[in-house]
């Protein structure tokens, strides 16, 4: 699972990441709407939010992007990212029922507590939209149990304490954790917040279902292109796993 945020450093742009992405063989791919404020984000995440808000990304030329890539790339699931606010400001059922017409299987709002989620949880349930919640290290099983009896489609398991970007070094409290998690859920488990290796996947492989690069593969677009991200991508996985 990778991730775009859109507007960044264009739409246009976007749209050649996201293709390069699903050749590579990215199956679920994030498309995040940008927001001026992005609390769970490191500095290249902030930093590529602030430039889309700047740039003029608004909540529909977003939504007319994800539209376009269901439609382009049928076999890959789209995932909306974004901050609980751009929900408020459009109003609740009317951004998931947006969310559902555009094709996207999934919503995240990472700032969003499921003790406060009832009326999201109940609204992406009516559109069967995945209403995706975070866990972190720092949550005991009560907490764990609540989260995934909030969930669907997937939990996002926090590999870390802290923002997105600076690379996780797993410790040996983590499969622990990963294991009280599973006790606690039949959904699928993503891990996020600095996998940026294949060492990083290799580690993951038999623990989680879902390995989310998300960072590392926008600072390779930026920093190196297309071709370096799709081969970072591809090297992320063993020869004999590759699409």
């Amino acid at each position: 699972m990778s991730h775009a945020v859109l507007g960044y450093p264009s739409f246009t742009e976007n749209r050649s990441a996201v293709r390069t992405l699903v050749e590579a063989g990215v199956e679920l791919i994030e498309l995040q709407f940008p927001f001026s404020e992005p609390i769970a984000d490191g500095p290249i995440l902030t930093q590529a939010n602030q430039a889309a808000v700047d740039c003029g990304a608004t909540i529909h030329a977003c939504f007319e992007f994800a539209g376009e890539m269901v439609k382009t790339y049928p076999k890959t699931l789209f995932i909306i990212t974004t901050y609980f606010n751009i929900l408020l400001k459009q109003g609740v059922e009317r951004f998931i029922e947006a969310v559902a017409d555009a094709g996207i299987v999934g919503l995240i709002a990472p700032d969003l507590p499921p003790e406060e989620a009832s009326e999201y949880i109940e609204v992406c349930r009516r559109f069967h939209i995945a209403a995706i919640f975070l866990v972190t290290p720092q949550n005991r099983e009560p907490r764990l149990r609540q989260v995934a009896q909030a969930a669907s489609g997937m939990v996002y398991c926090v590999a870390r304490k802290g923002v997105t970007g600076t690379q996780t070094l797993f410790s040996d409290t983590f499969e622990p954790y990963l294991h009280r998690l599973r006790a606690a859920t039949h959904l699928p488990i993503g891990v996020g917040f600095g996998v940026q290796s294949q060492q990083d996947i290799d580690y993951l492989t038999g623990k989680a279902d879902i390995a989310i690069v998300c960072t590392q593969a926008i600072k390779v677009q930026i920093e190196q292109g297309l071709e370096p991200l799709s081969r970072f991508i591809k090297g992320l996985r063993p020869i004999s796993d590759a699409p």
